[in-house]
């Protein structure tokens, strides 16, 4: 026992939570929202009560519910997994009968003011279940045909609800976070070696189903394909956002124009500057140093969780961890390669930057849980 832990030993146990928390990766998970709330007040023209406010609340909201989860023991969460998937599956299903629609999308279910999207709770719940089974189930049995099949339909059920509303980008992250959990659990790779065979014919069936009785996407989807691989075929339409993106992102240059003074984003050449769109906001702002200290950030939250599943000793726990991790660098990722061109927009928004009070708030549920893990794991 470490001098620290020695005297932690004698610390009221409530304080004692407080002290064993992943500060590093609060005060990290703060910064990086720091920098979006100073993005969405410059984005509005230096007013506080257009966003930025908004999201400083939300994010308080957040922060309050990630220290009470952080304080919960981890069995607690592990035993509540079932029951949070099953109701992340039944808002899904009322999303279908009830949801709002917006931008063509049927995902949002109005709350009192504030509107939730389902799809956000279930990569959590996802997480939380695949964590679960294999923390019960028995290692040699991970890769028997059986055992498999059951984690493979917990992913495709919701996926196949989120697909429905359509939302291709929050599918497609379901899918890849369900096989990352199945992966680090230990499953063999010829699995996913017979997945990848299978993208690849879907990805064929999709393209050649174009303008048939059985076209596989809607035409909207189909656009965003023909703008990723030619955005300039179309610079008014529906090219439109990854030209002004990448003009956004080019004219900031090293150091970018100053706060407050992006021409791009304040005159609105950007659609959806506020939202999907944020990163070009702080890339022409900011330039790359901005933008290169932005990723750091966001490069030190993963390393910290990183190590906080290499240092936990309870299987729930890690897969856990390294599936919130998963989770957030899909998010990451995802919408940078979106914003620059390398990807089809779809809607994914940049972590903690992007202004949506669902997405922040099951981010730091999502972290509460890390937190609890790392705060209650075997010492």
């Amino acid at each position: 026992m470490s001098f620290l832990e020695y005297r932690v030993k004698f610390v009221p146990t409530g304080l004692r939570k407080i002290l064993y928390m992943n500060w590093p990766l609060v005060v990290l998970v703060t910064a990086v929202s720091a920098v979006g709330w100073l993005a969405l007040y410059s984005i509005a023209g230096g007013r506080m009560e257009v966003w930025a406010g908004r999201q400083m609340q939300v994010f308080g909201l957040g922060a309050a519910l990630m220290f009470v989860i952080a304080f919960v023991p981890i069995w607690f969460w592990r035993n509540m997994s079932l029951l949070a998937y099953l109701g992340s599956l039944l808002l899904l299903l009322v999303v279908e009968f009830f949801g709002t629609v917006g931008m063509g999308a049927q995902r949002w279910l109005e709350l009192g003011g504030f509107r939730l999207q389902p799809s956000e709770l279930m990569k959590v719940a996802l997480i939380m279940l695949l964590a679960a089974y294999y923390d019960w189930l028995d290692v040699k049995k991970v890769s028997r045909p059986l055992w498999v099949a059951v984690p493979v339909l917990l992913t495709v059920i919701p996926t196949v609800l989120v697909l429905m509303q359509p939302n291709l980008g929050t599918a497609l992250i379901l899918l890849m976070i369900g096989g990352a959990v199945m992966l680090l659990a230990g499953v063999s790779w010829w699995y996913f070696a017979g997945v990848a065979s299978l993208i690849a014919g879907a990805v064929a069936a999709i393209m050649l189903s174009r303008g048939t009785d059985w076209q596989l996407l809607h035409d909207y989807q189909y656009r965003r394909i023909d703008t990723f691989l030619d955005p300039t075929a179309d610079p008014l339409g529906a090219g439109y956002n990854i030209i002004q993106a990448q003009i956004a992102l080019g004219s900031g240059g090293w150091s970018g124009k100053g706060f407050m003074q992006g021409t791009q984003s304040r005159l609105n050449f950007l659609p959806e500057k506020h939202t999907d769109f944020i990163f070009t906001t702080l890339g022409e702002e900011f330039g790359f140093v901005g933008v290169f200290s932005l990723l750091v950030l966001y490069g030190l939250i993963l390393l910290f969780c990183y190590v906080s599943a290499l240092q936990n000793k309870d299987r729930f726990s890690t897969l856990l961890i390294l599936g919130i991790a998963v989770n957030f660098f899909l998010y990451l990722a995802i919408n940078l390669a979106m914003v620059m061109g390398l990807a089809p927009v779809v809607g994914v928004p940049l972590p903690f930057l992007s202004y949506g009070g669902s997405a922040m708030l099951v981010l730091l549920v999502a972290f509460g849980l890390i937190q609890s893990a790392h705060v209650h794991r075997p010492r």
